[in-house]
């Protein structure tokens, strides 16, 4: 599964780690990214956003889950 944000697709960035004396090794920069259930044109999906999206109101949280709702979806197929 890749580092990346589903909403604005910002991925993680590398760079150089400077010491003291000024040694350069190399270093990645990771985004913070979350699970959460987002609403999309089928209902609620799990989906991988950075922390500035959910922050921004880019993540739109689906509708709530009733008992109803649960029940009236069709047995998963074993």
């Amino acid at each position: 599964m890749a580092q990346q944000c589903e909403f604005c697709g910002k991925t993680p960035k590398s760079g150089h780690r400077v010491s003291h004396a000024h040694n350069v090794t190399n270093r990645k920069w990771n985004l913070n990214l979350k699970t959460v259930r987002a609403a999309t044109a089928g209902g609620g999906k799990r989906v991988r956003v950075c922390t500035r999206c959910l922050r921004s109101g880019k993540v739109m949280k689906p509708a709530a889950r009733t008992a109803a709702s649960i029940a009236a979806k069709p047995a998963a197929k074993a």
